[in-house]
């Protein structure tokens, strides 16, 4: 087992999830075998994945049982029994835009069920090639253009709520073009805007990449975007994409994530945040800071949380 680098950095873990599927269950005792296994990790944010929606009520409402399920994890964690790593300290769950203005009453039941509700995740991964899986939304082509979709949207400035944006790297224009109609959303792109290397982009490195860095400076233009690095085993694929982004975005909208438990089939926690910090080795200690806990606490809002 190789030693961990920097063990002393803080971090702040702003993409996982929690799920107890048959045969694959990833909940608080799994995280913290992970998160425990010698990094600095202080807080975490939960991102959703379809877990444990309310089995009866409202359709529309039915995803508030997973920020209700996240929401006991992350007390559990906060009694300090567990340990001092703040699990869930920051929630990002899933409402269905296309409500349209209703959407806004979804939010509300977020934001009731949970202190440490922060955003939504509505993923708009699509590809027209069947060998390319689209993301579990089922989302239609040019989801995030939708006038319903958008009238939705709306409702997040009015709540201060951020914007978790998945989508593969043909769709980051229709990125930019959201981030510039609302500019006073905060949208972080997943995953490095979800680079294709499978079915007919596969063989075809070059020409992905050149498509994906362009669009990526498009959208770096907007300030209110900031990206995630992480979901991908990013030194393994070739491509530089972490030094691109971070080159793009700069320190303080750039936050690596460790997509657990997904990542987990291609290394294990420790591996991975070492990777992050060798990547990040010629950085100063600010801008290490930045990248491994500040800019994720800031976006996010992870702080203390006030009891009455």
């Amino acid at each position: 087992m190789e030693d961990v680098l920097e063990p002393a950095l803080p971090i702040c873990d702003p993409h996982h999830h929690l799920w107890d599927h048959p045969g694959r269950r990833y909940l608080l005792d799994e995280l913290l075998a992970d998160t425990g296994s010698g990094h600095d990790v202080r807080s975490t944010v939960f991102v959703e994945c379809l877990s444990m929606y309310r089995a009866a009520g409202p359709v529309a409402l039915r995803p508030v049982g997973e920020t209700e399920f996240v929401n006991g994890i992350a007390a559990m964690s906060a009694s300090g029994r567990y340990g001092s790593t703040r699990v869930a300290a920051g929630i990002v769950s899933f409402a269905d835009l296309t409500l349209g203005e209703e959407a806004g009453r979804v939010l509300d039941a977020h934001l009731a069920a949970s202190p440490r509700f922060r955003g939504i995740r509505h993923a708009a991964g699509w590809d027209a090639s069947e060998a390319v899986r689209n993301s579990h939304t089922n989302p239609p082509p040019g989801l995030l253009g939708d006038p319903r979709f958008r009238r939705g949207f709306a409702e997040l400035a009015r709540r201060r709520l951020t914007f978790d944006a998945w989508c593969y790297h043909p769709q980051l224009g229709e990125v930019t073009d959201l981030a510039r109609a609302f500019p006073d959303t905060t949208i972080v792109l997943d995953h490095f805007g979800g680079p294709l290397g499978i079915g007919p982009y596969r063989g075809r490195r070059a020409e992905v990449f050149a498509g994906w860095r362009g669009a990526i400076r498009a959208l770096a233009e907007c300030r209110n975007v900031v990206a995630k690095l992480g979901g991908l085993v990013m030194p393994l694929n070739g491509f530089d994409f972490h030094k691109r982004a971070i080159d793009c975005f700069g320190v303080e909208r750039c936050m690596f994530e460790s997509n657990f438990r997904v990542d987990k089939f291609s290394a294990s926690y420790r591996v991975l945040w070492n990777s992050f910090k060798r990547i990040a080795a010629a950085f100063s200690k600010d801008e290490k800071a930045a990248l491994f806990h500040d800019t994720a606490a800031r976006v996010y809002g992870v702080r203390p949380i006030e009891y009455p």
